[in-house]
């Protein structure tokens, strides 16, 4: 299995946490602990990627990675 980068956020709108794989698109899932949403976004990863394949289409290689993490204090 190819490692995509995962994104993991807390949402104030959905309270709770998205995890989201930005190099496939609407690739996402929440969860009530980050480690919920990590779980379901690999999930989400395997189907996602099950569903390309079975409709002929290509399966974009990782490729995003963010430039810079940063904790900006105010």
């Amino acid at each position: 299995m190819q490692d995509y980068h995962i994104n993991i956020f807390y949402s104030e709108d959905d309270e709770g946490y998205i995890a989201d794989i930005p190099d496939l698109e609407a690739c996402s899932a929440v969860g009530e602990t980050p480690g919920e949403a990590l779980h379901e976004v690999q999930k989400a990863r395997d189907l996602w990627i099950e569903a390309a394949r079975a409709e002929g289409k290509p399966v974009p290689p990782p490729k995003y990675r963010p430039v810079i993490y940063q904790a900006v204090s105010a």
